[in-house]
């Protein structure tokens, strides 16, 4: 039976996942506040509580950040994406291993945002170069990362956390590798699944390759008005194409309120008419420059020579401090000086009424603004990430990059082989030692600038990830992780140890689709254990499933926050996720279940 505590603590996880569920606060808050009730109630302690921030695999965490942000400064992922992506249009299956394979063999060793960060403009502006759709890549991209971080114990910020709990209980963690006995054919068959049917399952137009093959995709839609005495006036729209506007397309007319499509069909245009077209990135300077028309919001940057905007996407993050209001009522023009031409959001394409739409974390702004927006925030923890859509933006110096790279390769080697060291001077040659030492790095050979370090840190991560540790002992403290797990035995037992991994990973990826991967982890951990611990086996086993299920979130935007970022900035729907990340999610299930046990005995 559990007890009375035992409820309590099951209350406020539930409690807990609801307020997450819902975005009431941001996830460190909603956690802290967990922890906080507990420890009100007794049911842990203030060391308890307070432990998590002590726990080395926590520690390591916020310190691989700065590693990530010094190799991400140094610019060499910069210069790796320019340098590895096809510079001709191919076949679906020989395009898609080119971008995935480098980005998971990158992401096992580094945080995963910064790589989808840098590599996602670059590549969707790759794929308007050679006129295919990016819808077809940026999904690829993140899975890419997300099945790269299965395959190391760095790869990502659970398996540390993982790792961090094995060893606070009294367990050996794991090695650098140790993970890539499942994660890497995980990795290698998600690759291959995503190879054959990407070209199917993937939203935006199949790519049939052949010489003659020229469709052009016009992902950036503009608001635009016919001037009083515009020639264009009096002309006709034929099948949403106006011979005056050269390579753009008029999706549709808007006339005293009225929204006339103009797809197809003969359409005259009259003046005052306003207009929806579609065209390239490299179109907004001939819509500037044409005196016919004039571009929704221009008159706020009259002041601003023509030839020195730009347009960039800027992608909101948590910490924006317009999130819940719109655009009027923060005076965006006024706190950022960029014009909001357009938001993207699950899928949709907002060009008019913006004004009245409140912003939320992961809309996609598309702004109009000078090359000062990116100087003043691009590396600002608001936005995650803020690319100008016609360039591929480098940084640092030759020696830099290279320094970056010889500094992370030592932390992989050091940490890697450091155990067989054994400890000189008493000093334990671990992930934490090197990566401390790389990170120190980093800043002392000014790769990454010191006065930043701190908006390098996720912070909001790592106060989850401490909270979630409380919330864990919480479950252990009160038998309600003992009673949860008999009740899985229970329901399994049919099946063995085999039955009960099963509901474990399928626990733990439900939670993970909801929540976050890392506290996902941290609650299913002691159910994990005290099921072990009933049925008299190995934990080992179920603490690789944790850490595998928590990373294994392909079927929602919101499990994993590189999924979130591809979202917006590909203007991806909720369904195109589900549609190819079930069949993964599936197999990556199916692949555990054969391979853990094979590896890890019982």
């Amino acid at each position: 039976m559990i007890s009375t505590e035992g409820y309590i603590v099951i209350a406020v996880v539930v409690i807990t996942i609801v307020a997450l569920a819902k975005e009431m606060l941001r996830p460190g808050l909603v956690f802290f506040s967990a922890a906080t009730i507990l420890l009100t109630l007794d049911i842990i302690s203030a060391n308890e509580m307070l432990a998590g921030f002590s726990n080395k695999g926590m520690l390591t965490v916020g310190i691989l950040f700065l590693v990530s942000e010094g190799v991400r400064q140094s610019g060499v992922l910069n210069r790796l994406a320019q340098t590895y992506l096809p510079r001709k249009r191919r076949k679906m299956v020989s395009l898609i291993p080119q971008i995935m394979i480098p980005v998971s063999a990158l992401s096992a060793f580094l945080n995963n945002t910064p790589v989808v960060i840098i590599f996602a403009p670059i590549i969707k502006k790759w794929a308007e170069n050679l006129n295919l759709s990016s819808k077809k890549f940026l999904i690829p991209l993140s899975f890419a990362t997300i099945l790269g971080g299965m395959c190391t114990l760095i790869g990502t910020s659970t398996n540390l956390v993982v790792h961090g709990l094995a060893i606070e209980n009294g367990f050996e963690g794991f090695s650098m590798f140790e993970l890539g006995k499942v994660g890497g054919i995980i990795a290698l068959v998600g690759t291959l699944y995503m190879t054959v049917f990407g070209n199917l399952l993937l939203p935006g137009k199949k790519i049939v390759f052949n010489g003659k093959s020229s469709a052009e995709f016009k992902d950036y839609y503009y608001d635009i008005t016919i001037t009083e005495n515009s020639s264009l006036a009096g002309l006709e729209i034929k099948n949403g194409r106006l011979k005056e506007l050269k390579g753009l397309f008029v999706q549709c007319i808007n006339r005293d309120g009225k929204v006339i499509e103009t797809r197809k069909g003969v359409f005259k245009i009259l003046p005052n008419d306003k207009l929806l077209i579609a065209g390239k990135s490299d179109q907004l300077n001939y819509i500037i420059s044409n005196d016919q028309i004039k571009l929704s919001g221009i008159d706020l940057i009259k002041d601003i020579p023509k030839n020195q905007l730009k347009q960039y996407e800027a992608v909101i993050a948590p910490r924006f401090p317009a999130v819940g209001k719109t655009i009027h009522e923060f005076n965006f023009y006024d706190h950022y000086q960029a014009v909001v031409l357009a938001i993207h959001r699950n899928g949709e394409r907002i060009t008019t009424n913006m004004d009245k739409l409140k912003l939320k974390a992961g809309d996609n702004l598309v702004l109009l603004t000078t090359e000062k927006f990116a100087k003043n925030w691009g590396d600002s923890k608001i936005f995650y990430l803020t690319s100008y859509i016609r360039d591929y933006r480098t940084t640092g110096t030759f020696w830099k990059k290279w320094l970056a790279m010889g500094i992370l390769l030592i932390m992989i080697l050091g940490s890697t082989f450091g155990e067989y060291l054994g400890k000189p001077f008493g000093i334990q040659l671990d992930m934490f030692y090197f990566a401390a030492i790389a990170a120190i790095l980093f800043i002392w050979l000014k790769i990454l600038p010191h006065q930043k370090y701190t908006k390098a840190i996720s912070w909001d991560v790592l106060i989850t990830i401490a909270c979630s540790f409380a919330i864990s002992k919480a479950l252990q403290n009160s038998g309600a992780a003992e009673g949860i797990a008999r009740t899985t035995v229970d329901f399994s037992k049919d099946f063995g140890p085999i039955g009960v991994l099963a509901a474990i990973y399928l626990i733990t990826t439900i939670f993970t689709e909801i929540i976050t991967n890392n506290a996902a982890a941290a609650i299913v951990f002691p159910i994990a254990l005290a099921a072990s611990q009933q049925m008299g086996v190995d934990p080992k086993p179920f603490f690789v499933t944790i850490a595998i299920a928590a990373s294994a979130s392909f079927s929602t935007p919101v499990g994993y926050q590189t999924n979130l970022i591809v979202q917006a900035i590909g203007n991806y729907k909720f369904t195109d996720y589900l549609k190819i990340g079930i069949p993964l999610n599936l197999l990556a299930f199916l692949i555990s279940m054969f391979a853990i046990p094979y590896f890890w005995h019982f």
